[in-house]
């Protein structure tokens, strides 16, 4: 059974062998795969670091997280062995939840799977914009939750 919590620091491997598991999916149709960075040796990684975060575990295994920063919806990631079992969506909820009115996420445009997830829970397209991931080009779209 898949439950929510919050963060422990002893997660902290876990949910970046998480990101870096299922980051190739997200930039697959979006960006040039090269533009893979692990997320401990991104620069994005002190604002994970400062985000408020809470993980989905199964058992004693942590198999996804989701981070919060201020209405920010910043990271949202599952293990790709537990995709498409509604983890990401109790996720996104409990990330909803947390902020409250105004939430707000970017998502890459190739990235279908996470865009229909957020407009299943009503998030709408409140702009496209060109953008670039660890120095390659791609399109992004910022994703607005209307209350």
């Amino acid at each position: 059974m898949i439950t929510i919590r919050p963060y422990k620091e002893k997660d902290w491997k876990r949910i970046c062998a998480i990101h870096d598991a299922a980051r190739p999916d997200e930039l697959l149709g979006s960006c040039d795969p090269r533009a893979f960075v692990p997320i401990e040796k991104d620069d994005e990684v002190e604002e994970l670091k400062k985000s408020d975060k809470f993980v989905a575990v199964d058992e004693d295994e942590v198999v996804g997280f989701v981070g919060v920063d201020g209405t920010y919806l910043a990271w949202l990631y599952v293990n790709p062995d537990y995709y498409h079992q509604g983890i990401g969506r109790r996720l996104l909820q409990n990330g909803i939840e947390t902020i409250g009115s105004g939430a707000w996420t970017i998502v890459l445009d190739g990235n279908k799977n996470a865009i229909s997830l957020y407009k299943s829970e009503g998030f709408i397209e409140a702009r496209r914009f060109k953008s670039d991931n660890a120095g390659y080009p791609c399109t992004c779209l910022r994703l607005e939750r209307k209350d």
